[in-house]
């Protein structure tokens, strides 16, 4: 971004976001355009209210889920202590309910952390320059015209990043999900995994994994000990099973994912998984290391290439998706700038 008439040298700029890996990449991310000025870094609701009135920034990004006070209360505040304060949310919820109130909140832009990577400089420049800018996956929503009084409130309180080990109750605003985790410890990963997984087969949903040999041998006596029936749901096809390595020789050529292959594969799938769940629970929730091996062999490149596809398949079917990464075998650690891309193609990051 060149600075213009309407734009300062400058551009000072407050990050609001509680988890910290992620503000790391936004921090990153704004530090490549040397207009923009990051005076300050906020973890928390009520203190980012305090900061802004104290610093007045021109800018700032808020996330939806804060702690003490959740991202549209802080919009709303900020608005009437600071109005000149441009805001532009930045975060993992999809809902067009959720979408429509942050703008009549008084924000001018949102951006879905998944689109972070690609669309983050592109929104603060229009930001800045009085426009309104909406991720480009949520373009077949209409949300002109919003206003405060307009918006019924649909976060009455703080909403956290969702847990991966947790599925959501299947309702008209749950969002579909892609979520990442991190780990150091194999046992704390198996455990987290293995609850993901168990409160979806207790719900009625199907699931499947896509991991390791020694990762798809140690999930099933956990399961097990959970008091599941898992031969039972691997005969119903509720439990569906592939070797990670296996599933990459399906899909990947020259190096690089072939995006045909891939989403015929897993579509197949997650029909296959959703046919045979219990009930009206056609949630399908899926686990997978395949990014993982591509990292961990070097070829990081491929590794994002599979997020975007999967990022596609969040938006034609019923799916939550907990993809794992382990800190031990991957270039760079949660340092690296590889680490951070793979962040801004989820919904939700964590570490174990």
């Amino acid at each position: 971004m060149e600075p213009s008439g309407t734009l300062k040298s400058q551009i000072s700029v407050i990050v609001v976001e509680d988890y910290e890996p992620f503000r790391r990449f936004l921090c990153s991310t704004l530090a490549k355009d040397s207009v923009l000025q990051v005076i300050a870094e906020v973890q928390d609701g009520l203190e980012a209210v305090h900061r802004v009135e104290e610093l007045r920034p021109e800018l700032i990004l808020l996330d939806v889920g804060l702690p003490t006070l959740n991202g549209i209360e802080v919009a709303r505040r900020i608005r009437k202590l600071v109005p000149e304060s441009k805001i532009l949310f930045v975060s993992q919820e999809s809902s067009a309910d959720v979408v429509q109130e942050a703008l009549a909140a008084g924000a001018t832009g949102y951006v879905l952390k998944a689109d972070a990577g690609r669309e983050l400089l592109i929104a603060v420049e229009i930001v800045l320059r009085g426009e309104r800018f909406v991720s480009s996956r949520l373009g077949a929503h209409d949300f002109t015209g919003t206003s405060d009084s307009q918006t019924p409130s649909v976060l009455s309180r703080k909403e956290p990043l969702a847990s991966p080990a947790s599925t959501p109750p299947r309702t008209t605003q749950s969002p579909h999900r892609h979520a990442v985790e991190f780990y150091s410890d194999d046992t704390f990963f198996l455990d987290g995994v293995t609850l993901f997984l168990g409160n979806a087969l207790k719900a009625g949903s199907a699931v499947i994994v896509v991991a390791t040999e020694s990762h798809r041998e140690r999930f099933l006596p956990r399961l097990q000990g959970h008091g599941l029936d898992i031969g039972a749901a691997i005969e119903q096809e509720r439990y569906i099973s592939l070797d990670a390595a296996d599933a990459l020789s399906t899909f990947m050529f020259s190096g690089r994912p072939d995006p045909a292959r891939f989403l015929k594969l897993f579509g197949d799938l997650i029909v296959t998984a959703a046919k045979a769940a219990k009930g009206e629970q056609t949630r399908v929730a899926v686990f997978g290391e395949g990014s993982h091996l591509l990292w961990a062999q070097g070829n990081a490149e491929a590794a994002i290439q599979v997020e975007r596809l999967t990022n596609q398949l969040t938006e034609t079917d019923d799916v939550d998706i907990l993809c794992g990464y382990s800190l031990g075998s991957i270039q760079g650690g949660m340092n690296s700038h590889i680490f951070q891309r793979i962040c801004a193609e989820h919904s939700a990051a964590h570490s174990r």
